[in-house]
């Protein structure tokens, strides 16, 4: 698979990363072990060399859970791969569960986070570290100067922001210059496009989560697909809703149409047609399917031209879609 450059350092990461988010949270019952490693090592023979988890993917009970797996898995590779994690976030523990999300960005609270996230993932730094989601109560410029320390120790290599306005990114990038953006973004959720003037401009990179709206521009799903709602969150996303399958069929046509002329799936399309837009576009779907692995993984060799894309994004702009997941509110824990 072919390389990318991300933020002014130039951290060289696989073309497509792979969301590890999956293996233990979120999309069904958590897989075994074994089967975690067996798609990782998976991932590795194919050439992704970008793996992307955070502290907080696992169930409430454990919620270290998803660091832990790649820990032990990936520990063989850790000099042939770059793993990005995130902080920012804990459980409310204090509530009875499920427990909700709070956010925490004080400067003990990350360098408490990091401590532990290198533990697990059985390595001496981190190749790139996110802030999770903004808290409003510390100062962006506060949390930049924390991890600018860690950066200065060694323990942090790169970092970066997910789900930030371009106002919070150029006060952080200001202290401590940011590697990446990480935000949600899809053909259902293109409203980070904003976004990508002033990331040319900074030279920072922007990796895309959740690029196939949660597995919706896969096109392998109708109004019959049932998701458990005890592991699943698809369950309640309005894009898999029964009801509103026919305000995206126009969608599905378009990813099928264009698909068929490259002879590949509407996935491969979904991921092309961003990362065909930058060069330091990097889409990071998540799957615990190894033939959806091998498949994503292919969204790398498509090229579509300008023409196509411009096409492609006509169409967006005119036909309709339902509603599509954007995101949980949090809470800051300094206020609670």
């Amino acid at each position: 698979m072919e390389h990318r450059y991300l933020g002014k350092n130039k951290l060289e990461v696989s073309a497509l990363g792979l969301g590890c988010m999956g293996l233990s949270h979120a999309y069904g019952q958590p897989l075994s072990y074994e089967e975690d490693k067996k798609l990782l090592e998976k991932a590795i023979d194919l050439g992704y060399t970008f793996f992307d988890t955070a502290e907080v993917y696992g169930p409430p009970e454990n919620p270290h859970e998803n660091e832990e797996i790649l820990g032990k898995v990936l520990k063989p590779y850790r000099s042939k791969i770059k793993i990005a994690t995130k902080f920012g976030i804990c459980f409310d523990t204090a509530k009875e569960p499920p427990y909700p999300l709070l956010t925490d960005s004080r400067p003990q609270s990350i360098i408490k986070s990091l401590e532990g996230s290198l533990k697990r993932l059985n390595t001496d730094h981190i190749d790139l570290y996110y802030l999770h989601r903004i808290d409003a109560s510390t100062p962006i410029e506060t949390v930049a100067e924390t991890v600018e320390g860690l950066i200065k120790e060694g323990k942090v290599l790169n970092w970066g922001i997910s789900e930030a306005d371009e106002n919070t990114i150029r006060k952080a990038h200001a202290v401590c210059p940011l590697c990446a953006v990480q935000n949600r973004y899809s053909m259902m959720a293109r409203h980070y496009e904003s976004l990508f003037a002033c990331l040319d401009k900074l030279n920072i990179g922007f990796v895309a989560f959740s690029p196939l709206a949660n597995g919706f521009l896969s096109a392998r799903y109708n109004k019959d697909s049932h998701f458990d709602p005890k592991f699943d969150y698809r369950a309640s996303m309005p894009q898999f809703k029964a009801e509103n399958y026919e305000k995206n069929i126009d969608l599905i046509h378009l990813l099928n149409n264009t698909a068929d002329k490259h002879h590949t799936t509407p996935a491969v399309i979904s991921l092309a047609w961003m990362m065909c837009k930058k060069p330091w576009i990097v889409p990071i779907p998540g799957t615990r399917n190894l033939q959806r692995l091998e498949e994503n993984a292919q969204a790398a060799q498509i090229k579509l031209s300008d023409k196509e894309q411009q096409e492609i994004d006509l169409a967006l702009n005119s036909i309709s879609m339902s509603d599509v997941f954007g995101g949980s509110a949090f809470k800051s824990k300094n206020n609670q």
